[in-house]
């Protein structure tokens, strides 16, 4: 069933049609997209046009007419000052919607001018299936309405939380917006393992694939904490308890897990600039 005028996500200009960007367009199709604007110089982004998406390659062909109620930023952090004062026009008339990671409202701000209402946001690439999670932080300027169609944008790819603490974002970045690798890299030496163990490389993928997808969605159908879910397939004295007897020492998973996370924070406050 098609959405009813009133029920369609307003006009969105899009700048950046990624992994991320692409995900997120993907979502709003779903939910009932009004004529919209995508803007990405790639070849390749004009497979993503459509009746309600026109694909240009730059802010010069932005139809002239064109209001979008939202701007989503989803270019690279590292592309930010080419990028966003191109954009600055729409100040005032529309809420930037930003998912570069590490780059702060503040920022945002001195390139797109005192007007601009921006939210900042941190999604994951599970966008892409719908099972994201996605954690934002309203400037001061952000209304009531303009948060509410931001939320709108952010739950078409899975869950939203929002935060008051902007300082937050840059662990939640290294812990949802990286953490979709730390899953995959997982899945990744479990294969190799099996491998080295005997077991079949085709039958190895789908061992290590399975098992971390089955418990993924066992932990989110669960009410129980993940230390509990743990401790429930742990039979004391068996091969789960001696397989953790390795990964649990303090220098290996917990001091490594903790590493990261704290590398990943840090990095994401670099990039600030």
């Amino acid at each position: 069933m098609s959405a009813s005028p009133g029920d369609m996500i307003p006009p969105v200009l899009l700048v950046g049609c990624g992994r991320m960007g692409g995900a997120m367009l993907a979502g709003w199709r779903e939910r009932g997209l009004s004529a919209s604007v995508a803007v990405d110089p790639a070849p390749t982004a004009a497979t993503l046009a459509g009746p309600d998406v026109r694909v240009i390659p730059g802010p010069a062909a932005i139809p002239a007419d064109f209001a979008p109620a939202a701007i989503v930023l989803a270019v690279k952090p590292q592309n930010a000052a080419e990028t966003l004062p191109a954009y600055a026009r729409f100040a005032g008339s529309a809420v930037f919607l930003s998912i570069m990671a590490g780059r702060t409202i503040a920022g945002i701000g001195n390139l797109l001018g005192p007007q601009a209402a921006i939210v900042r946001a941190m999604p994951n690439t599970p966008a892409a299936v719908r099972q994201g999670i996605t954690v934002a932080c309203p400037s001061a300027g952000v209304g009531e309405r303009q948060r509410g169609l931001c939320d709108t944008l952010l739950q078409a790819i899975g869950i939203v939380a929002w935060v008051e603490d902007e300082a937050l974002l840059d662990p939640v970045t290294a812990v949802s917006g990286s953490g979709p690798a730390y899953v995959f890299l997982l899945a990744e030496l479990m294969e190799q393992a099996a491998i080295e163990q005997g077991i079949p490389p085709d039958l190895a993928r789908i061992l290590a694939r399975q098992t971390v997808s089955g418990s993924g969605a066992l932990l989110a159908a669960s009410t129980e904490s993940s230390a509990e879910l743990r401790r429930a397939v742990t039979s004391p004295g068996g091969t789960t308890e001696r397989a953790l007897g390795v990964l649990m020492a303090s220098e290996a998973w917990p001091e490594a897990v903790s590493r990261a996370i704290a590398a990943a924070t840090a990095r994401s406050r670099e990039l600030a600039g």
